[in-house]
């Protein structure tokens, strides 16, 4: 190619997300309304009822550009969180967030410290910007926390953590987490992922530390993609002290969260009742196939998070075969995790569906 790109470019991977149904129907000939996706990490119950009428409201202004700075989903966003609105940063999802850092923070002589089974979008988005990327091995398909603050050197910029962790759902202990906050090198930035939080019975208030301005090098990333049922709008949010947040706004493109996306997060805000029902199915999806594994002697990873991590072998064939009985999983070789796959989780009904085929599957 003529073209003189990026040199970063020529062995960046691509991030390959959970299959959409309407390809997987096309593909198999299977009718689309025959197949269940347990593969994204999705709601199963939708968007709050809340944010689709409010969504069918807006819909005739969409030839008129958005509120740029998003002015009132950063005043609601502040008021529920206890925060002022310089303290919060949206994006087109949390993952244009984690490039708004790689912006701000990363070059070629730089470096970023991750967990081995973590998200594949933090060395991908450390690769893009030249960074050399230090893996910690994993402690129980968890983060090893103090490892990762030994791994710290004088190049590090960024200490990327997701807490509960995706893909493995792990948590990290609380007493970890406090001493990697409170002993990482202030030069050093740490992006606490909490895309999973609102799943967590007793989560870490971390929030409060940017409330009272204690940590100038703390990161945190938040989605209305997984507990509001948003993914389709992309809309996520970052939480940080004033200054760090001014730098990013200079990176943010304008209307980067586009109007409907505003929107539906205005209103699912508001949808407690939404995320109550969201939650309480969780929590029993999780019960129910974590007491089916266990029936069936099947290794799992307990997860904290809304999908459930296990061992069956040959995990990309075992994805292959779900998929021809209308059922989408995550194969996770692409994770180091070739006998393993992730099951998104669903309704009642799609997890006992789930688990019917997975057992025709593997026998």
């Amino acid at each position: 190619m003529p073209l003189p790109l990026n040199p970063n470019l020529k062995n960046l991977p691509v991030y390959q997300p959970g299959r959409p149904i309407e390809e997987v129907a096309r593909e198999l000939n299977l009718p689309a309304g025959s197949i269940i996706k347990l593969a994204s990490n999705e709601n199963p119950f939708g968007p709050s009822p809340r944010a689709l009428a409010a969504l069918r409201q807006a819909l005739s202004g969409v030839n008129l550009y958005p509120d740029g700075n998003a002015f009132y989903l950063k005043q609601k966003l502040a008021a529920h969180l206890g925060v002022e609105p310089a303290n919060l940063i949206l994006g087109n999802g949390s993952n244009e967030l984690i490039e708004f850092v790689g912006h701000a923070l990363l070059t070629p002589e730089t470096e970023v410290v991750v967990s081995q089974y973590c998200f594949a979008i933090y060395p991908i988005v450390a690769r893009m910007f030249g960074a050399r990327v230090v893996t910690v091995p994993a402690i129980r398909y968890g983060h090893d926390l103090p490892a990762m603050l030994r791994a710290v050197t004088p190049r590090t910029r960024i200490v990327f953590v997701a807490n509960p962790n995706n893909p493995t759902g792990t948590l990290a202990p609380r007493e970890e987490v406090v001493k990697l906050v409170n002993d990482l090198p202030e030069e050093v930035l740490l992006v606490l992922d909490e895309a999973y939080i609102e799943f967590l019975d007793d989560p870490m208030d971390l929030v409060s530390l940017v409330r009272l301005n204690v940590r100038q090098n703390l990161l945190l990333l938040r989605t209305f993609s997984k507990i509001y049922g948003l993914a389709g709008l992309r809309v996520g949010y970052g939480i940080g002290p004033v200054e760090l947040i001014a730098a990013l706004e200079k990176i943010r493109q304008p209307f980067n969260v586009n109007l409907l996306a505003q929107t539906a997060a205005l209103a699912a805000l508001d949808d407690v009742e939404h995320v109550r029902r969201t939650r309480a199915n969780n929590f029993a999806g999780l019960e129910f196939f974590e007491r089916a594994f266990r029936q069936r002697k099947l290794e799992f990873i307990r997860s904290h998070a809304n999908f459930i991590l296990l061992r069956v072998g040959d995990g990309s064939a075992v994805f292959e075969a779900l998929q021809r009985r209308g059922v989408i999983v995550r194969p996770m070789a692409g994770y180091g995790l070739p006998e393993w796959i992730r099951i998104s989780i669903g309704t009642p009904e799609e997890n006992a569906r789930a688990l019917a085929a997975l057992e025709a599957v593997l026998k």
